[in-house]
């Protein structure tokens, strides 16, 4: 396994991470015992970042790397997500980053997760209602309580991540970031590395489709890509044209899709550590073997030609969701 370093933090990691998300959401129907055995496999291949929230199958997700992680603990960085807001049916209530309410959703996690101590604790989204050095002031105090170790931020913009990382040391921002989805090269990730924060890409198989194994639009009636705009009529077809293209690359590089587009994100610096998520120990182990693939300069520009950035059709979150990102 390879590690990088998050930023400027002493936290060290293994080069691809986890995603546990849609073990309990969004992506078919849950499977917790091919899940439990995708984690440890995921373990026993090297990989130490299991990345998850409170608001993942509202709190099942955690629940289910509690169970599963046990005598484990000591190997793995567990990093959870707290301010997304939601009814136990689902339904989305808002973002919260009121200091009380960080003290008490971090408490809850722990809780949840049986252990003593979050790894990296990230502010899920936003809260315009609340400055976010309150936010951050709430999640310092944590750290100085024992109770997590490093802060991220996740989807905000560089004027917020200055004014956080101003308050208390930022070790890690998360955000969506793929051959799909390049909008952190409008700054972000230029102001993580201006500060010295860790860049943590989700979604970096573009939820699926550049696997090249989406072929159809019909997704189950859970299913988060039922909504996507990406994935609805026009744009999905022109978005299959795009894999199209990249598997062609990927072939000419005797690999699948999917481990070519996470080889572009490994690529695009040492500071970058992706969190593809999977359920199966399928899918995990041709994941790792983007690890293996080596692209060069003209690889990355042809690769460039063939999917550059705003390439894809459609928003990546319906209005709504959108509202929320980049602040």
């Amino acid at each position: 396994m390879q590690y990088r370093r998050l930023g400027k933090s002493s936290l060290v990691v293994s080069a691809l991470g986890l995603g546990c998300m849609g073990m309990s959401q969004s992506y078919g129907t849950p499977d917790d015992q091919e899940s439990a055995a995708t984690l440890h496999h995921a373990i026993d291949r090297g990989i130490t970042m299991l990345d998850t929230a409170d608001m993942y199958g509202g709190g099942t997700n955690e629940e289910l790397l509690a169970r599963t992680i046990g005598k484990r603990r000591n190997e793995v960085v567990i990093a959870t997500k707290f301010g997304n807001m939601r009814m136990p049916d689902g339904r989305f209530l808002g973002v919260n980053g009121r200091p009380e309410y960080v003290q008490s959703a971090c408490e809850a996690s722990l809780q949840r997760l049986k252990i003593s101590t979050i790894d990296l604790y990230y502010l899920h989204r936003v809260d315009t209602n609340v400055p976010i050095e309150d936010t951050v002031g709430a999640m310092a105090r944590l750290i100085e309580q024992g109770k997590v170790r490093y802060l991220g931020l996740s989807e905000a913009g560089s004027q917020t991540i200055r004014r956080a990382h101003a308050t208390y040391p930022i070790a890690a921002l998360q955000s969506e970031y793929s051959l799909w989805t390049r909008d952190p090269e409008d700054g972000v990730l230029a102001t993580c590395r201006e500060l010295g924060i860790g860049f943590v890409p989700y979604s970096p198989l573009g939820r699926g489709i550049l696997t090249g194994q989406v072929k159809s639009a019909e997704f189950g009636p859970k299913d988060f890509r039922r909504m996507s705009p990406r994935f609805q009529g026009d744009n999905f077809q022109k978005n299959l044209q795009l894999v199209t293209r990249i598997e062609q690359i990927a072939a000419e590089k005797h690999c699948n899709a999917a481990q070519l587009a996470l080889a572009w994100v490994l690529a695009q610096g040492e500071d970058i550590v992706p969190i593809p998520g999977t359920k199966r120990r399928t899918y995990l182990d041709q994941n790792l073997k983007a690890l293996e693939i080596s692209l060069t300069p003209a690889d990355l520009r042809r690769i460039d030609e063939v999917a550059p950035r705003g390439a894809a059709a459609g928003a990546r979150y319906p209005e709504e969701y959108m509202n929320r990102l980049g602040i």
